[in-house]
Order: C-alpha cells, then sequence, then structure tokens
C-alpha cells in the first residue's frame, strides 16, 4: 500500500494520493470579498492546480463535496462550476448548507479523482 501525502500544512495535507486515488482536502478561497460566483471561480482554479500536481486533471474526477454558507446562492455556485466541470466526466456530487471556519468563506470544495 503507498500513501503520498503533498502540501502538508499544520492540520492537514492538500493531497493525499492512494494507490491511483486522489483525494484533495476542503479549497476554500483566498479572496473573502468576492462573491459565492466570485469565490467558487477561485477555488476551481486552486483544485486545477493541485490535480495538476498530484497528476491528474479535473477529467478524472469520481466525487466532490460542496459546502455553501448559503443554499439561496446555489445557482451562483452552480454558473462556475458548470463552466468548469468537464461535461463529459461529470463527478458525484452533493451540495450542502453549512457554517464554515470562517463567516466570510461562502463556498468550499472537496473533490477526489483518479489518477
Amino acid at each position: 500500500m503507498t500513501i503520498e501525502r503533498k502540501k502538508p500544512g499544520q492540520f492537514f495535507s492538500a493531497i493525499v494520493i492512494h494507490n491511483d486515488t486522489v483525494y484533495l482536502a476542503g479549497i476554500t478561497p483566498d479572496n473573502l470579498e468576492a462573491d459565492v460566483k466570485g469565490q467558487t471561480e477561485e477555488v476551481l482554479a486552486k483544485i486545477d492546480a493541485l490535480l495538476k500536481e498530484a497528476g491528474t486533471n479535473k477529467s478524472k474526477l469520481l466525487k466532490a463535496n460542496i459546502w455553501l454558507t448559503d443554499m439561496r446562492t446555489f445557482a451562483q455556485m452552480n454558473e462556475a462550476w458548470t463552466a468548469w466541470v468537464d461535461a463529459d466526466n461529470k463527478p458525484v456530487r452533493a451540495t450542502v448548507e453549512a457554517k464554515l471556519a470562517n463567516p466570510k468563506i461562502l463556498v468550499e470544495i472537496m473533490v477526489e479523482a483518479a489518477r
């Protein structure tokens, strides 16, 4: 069994690779002044970079979990998601409303992908 951890931080690794499955930590935006669409676009760009670092890409997504602080912003988040996701290779997905670690964070996304 091979487990590789990349970008370790104080509390978690940003990337964990087990065999040929890539797990990303929950990704949040840096620009907390943006609306939910802007924050989602930033998060998805960060996911692209992390997947590339792990040797994969969004066409190999298996699963996505999305947390929104306000479900009324679901359509705005989905605008960014729909423009980004590989239309031919959509992962399974769940979206829920939740309080996040910082009240200015409007969206957090966690994905798993094959390599």
